[in-house]
Order: C-alpha cells, then sequence, then structure tokens
C-alpha cells in the first residue's frame, strides 16, 4: 500500500489505486480487459476513438516507451521540479497505468492493452517522483495542464480539503475543461468522498465490480457522480509489465476516457454539457435516481455518445455552487451550474482550517493503485 512518506504544514497528497498484484503475462491481457466487452468501447468505437483529443494525467509521470502508448504521448512537463522535464518517464507506473486505461492502443492484432480512447494524446504532468505529491504540485499541474490545450483532466488522487484547490479548481471549470477524479478507497482509510473529487462540478468517480455491483473500496457519499469499473484492472505498469489491481484510480481513468470520447465527438460542446451528457445516460444501479454509491449510474459509452440529450439550461458553465462547509460530505450540486457565495465559503474554509490548527491535526491525501 502506498503511505504517506512526508508532511507539510496544511496538506500531504497521496494517490488512489491499490498496490500492484500479480504481473499478468502479455499474450493474456486482452483477454483480462473484461471492462472493455462490459462497457461495449467496441460499440462505441464506430462513433468515436477520441482523434484529436487531450487528456492531462496528473500523476507520476508516464512512460512514453510503453508499445501501446508509442505516439500518443505528447511532450510534458515535470511540475514538482519547476516545469524542467517533459513528464515522459515513469519509474512509478501508476501514471503509465492510468494513461494506458484512457489512451492504449494495443500492440497490433490482438495483443497489448487497450484504452478508452485508443486515438487520444496524453498529456503527461509530472506531479511527484518516488513519494507523493504536494497540494502545491498538484496545483501547478493542473494550471501548466490548462494552459497547454488539456480539454480532459484526469486526477487519480484523494484527500482532504484545501484551500489550495479551490481557485485552480475554479480557474480549469471556467476554461471549459472536464476535470474527473476518484472518490477515494476506503481501503486506504477513506471515509468520505475525497477532494478533489467532491469539489462541485468535477466528476467524482466511484467504482463497481465485473458484476456492475458497487465495489466495497469504493467511498460512498453525496458527491458520487458516476461509476465505472474498478477492480481487478489490468494495465501496463513500471518497466513494461502488466499488472491487475483494483481502486477507484481505475474508473477515474475509464471515465476520463469516456469524456475524451465524447469530446471527440462533439467538439464545441461545452464541458458542463459533456458532464451532463455522461449523467444523463448513464445506467441507473441500486435505489432508483441518484444515489451515494453509484451516483446517477454506472457509465454508458455508447448511450452518451449516441443518446439524444436535452441540453442544460439555461447556462453551460461547468462551475458549480461551492458547499455550503468545507468538508468533503457536505452536499454537491446534482449538475454543474454558474456561481457561488465565495464569502459564505471563504468564512467556512477559514473556520475549519482554524479548527484543524488548534487540533494540531494534518490532512492527508491518498493515491490508489491497481
Amino acid at each position: 500500500m502506498i503511505a504517506v512518506i512526508g508532511k507539510l504544514a496544511a496538506v500531504v497528497l497521496a494517490v488512489s489505486f491499490l498496490p500492484p498484484g500479480m504481473p499478468v503475462r502479455t499474450d493474456d491481457v486482452r483477454d483480462a480487459e473484461w471492462y472493455l466487452s462490459y462497457l461495449h468501447v467496441q460499440q462505441a468505437w464506430q462513433t468515436s476513438r477520441g482523434s484529436g483529443l487531450t487528456v492531462a494525467v496528473i500523476d507520476s509521470g508516464v512512460n512514453a516507451k510503453q508499445p501501446e502508448l508509442s505516439g500518443n504521448v505528447l511532450k510534458g512537463t515535470d511540475a514538482y521540479r519547476d516545469f524542467a522535464g517533459d513528464g515522459r518517464q515513469d519509474p512509478d507506473g501508476h501514471g503509465t497505468a492510468m494513461a494506458s486505461l484512457i489512451a492504449a492502443h494495443g500492440k497490433g492484432g490482438n495483443n497489448g492493452a487497450l484504452g478508452i480512447a485508443p486515438e487520444a494524446k496524453i498529456l503527461p504532468v509530472r506531479a511527484s517522483v518516488g513519494g507523493d505529491p504536494t497540494p502545491e504540485d498538484i496545483r501547478k499541474s493542473i494550471e501548466w495542464a490548462v494552459g497547454h490545450d488539456a480539454k480532459v483532466l484526469c486526477i487519480a488522487l484523494a484527500g482532504g480539503p484545501s484551500e489550495q484547490w479551490v481557485p485552480v479548481l475554479d480557474e480549469a471549470l471556467k476554461s471549459d475543461v472536464v476535470i474527473v477524479a476518484g472518490v477515494g478507497n476506503t481501503t486506504q482509510g477513506d471515509t468520505q468522498v475525497a477532494w478533489p473529487a467532491a469539489y462541485p462540478g468535477v466528476i467524482a468517480a466511484a467504482g463497481i465490480d465485473q458484476s456492475g455491483k458497487h465495489a466495497a473500496l469504493s467511498v460512498t457519499g453525496p458527491e458520487v457522480v458516476l461509476s465505472a469499473p474498478a477492480v481487478d484492472i489490468v494495465s501496463p505498469g513500471a518497466n513494461g509489465q502488466y499488472v491487475k489491481g483494483s481502486g477507484t484510480s481505475a474508473a477515474t481513468a475509464i471515465i476520463a476516457g469516456a469524456a475524451a470520447l465524447i469530446r471527440a465527438k462533439y467538439p464545441t460542446m461545452p464541458a458542463a454539457e459533456v458532464v451532463h451528457r455522461l449523467e444523463a445516460t448513464a445506467i441507473d444501479a441500486g435505489p432508483p435516481g441518484r444515489d451515494d454509491e453509484y451516483g446517477y449510474g454506472i457509465l454508458n459509452l455508447v448511450g452518451a455518445l449516441t443518446a439524444n440529450v436535452p441540453p442544460l439550461k439555461p447556462s453551460a458553465s461547468p462551475s458549480a455552487p461551492a458547499p455550503a462547509s468545507f468538508s468533503p460530505a457536505a452536499p454537491a450540486a446534482s449538475a454543474p451550474q454558474s456561481g457561488h457565495d465565495n464569502t459564505v465559503w471563504l468564512l467556512a474554509l477559514l473556520g475549519v482550517l482554524l479548527a484543524a490548527a488548534v487540533a494540531g491535526t494534518a490532512i492527508a491525501l491518498r493515491r490508489a493503485r491497481a
């Protein structure tokens, strides 16, 4: 299990996916990718394969030499090193796994891993190496990705609230970017929907298993937006190995791939309409309507690409009102809207931060791995 290895004065970030499982043989990879048939990706590809769309993977970097990602990894950056590198190295393997779930194109024939949007481009933004990223590194990563034309952000991070999240998330949403983040894993001690997933306007990604049931490892809460496969997920890892694991990071990457397919199919569609389309076409599961386990339901790739979905009204701004209190458990708006009361929000934020300081506590953020 990946643990928090350092503390900062305010927040420590860790990532959301469980430790790697046993290595998977190369020729078994395609058969093991159960989520491809479950989501009917071959049918979805008749409408869109993600061509012309850029997805930023804010993580541990992406191995550009991974055969399934050849030609799909753009020159990115190393945000934690003041933008000195290009983000195309990944000794950890987590970022490569995320990128592969989004945009892997296989190795020819029926060999190698496939992602949801195999013609999309990956913009790797390396937020850390050999440890957990800091909130400042994540803030810089998001800003850099938005400034370099990423239309979808895959943030496989889970953690507690921080004042650093708010302005950068607001700016990204106002910049017409779809943001997908994991809700967090109960296996890593998370009990509430984590940040940045808990922030209104962000797609909070929860997990399901192969039977379509809520994955026990996936955190529940009123902020959950959408569910996707997150159990026994096979993907390339570090050093060219294939691994199988479980965690809400997988659901995050898969939903980010789905957003890429939609944005490639509808290039002028605002980000809020993309989110709305994903919500409106989701396959309802659990109690009727939105619920705290599945959100609006299970990702429906084909429906999201082809259904006749009435638009939001009257505004398609992806920014939503901030919660009344600075807590991952605060109810989120059911659909992205525009505008919020910054004064009330900031007062609530200051109160929580002051309480944390008095108690001498630190807020931790976690990464989950497959």
